[in-house]
């Protein structure tokens, strides 16, 4: 997976299309990242104890990496992630710019 946590990404598909965000959480396994403000969903929770109440709770669901693209620093626009080796060492690079993420 080329996203990484604390990346600024752009929603490309769904709903929340256009919207930018930064990624929380990833989730390897099931190719799905958890981005900051985006997929936001509501959950109804019944009363656990005596006299309390139930509550709508609003929390932030995971969605798909391939519905998210990078946003490249530069041009503030989606960009595809690439690779390249610096100094022995393997560095991201935004394809569209050329720029280090």
């Amino acid at each position: 997976m080329k996203i990484k946590t604390k990346d600024n990404v752009i929603i490309i598909a769904g709903k929340d299309k256009g919207k930018v965000g930064k990624v929380i959480r990833t989730i390897p396994k099931e190719d799905k990242v958890i981005v900051e403000g985006v997929n936001m969903k509501k959950k109804h929770q019944k009363p656990r104890g005596r006299g309390e109440k139930g509550q709508t709770v609003e929390f932030t669901a995971p969605i798909h990496v391939s519905n998210v693209m990078l946003e490249d620093s530069k041009t503030k626009k989606a960009t595809r992630v690439g690779y390249k080796m610096i100094n022995g060492k393997k560095v991201r690079i935004a394809k569209k710019s050329g720029d280090e993420i």
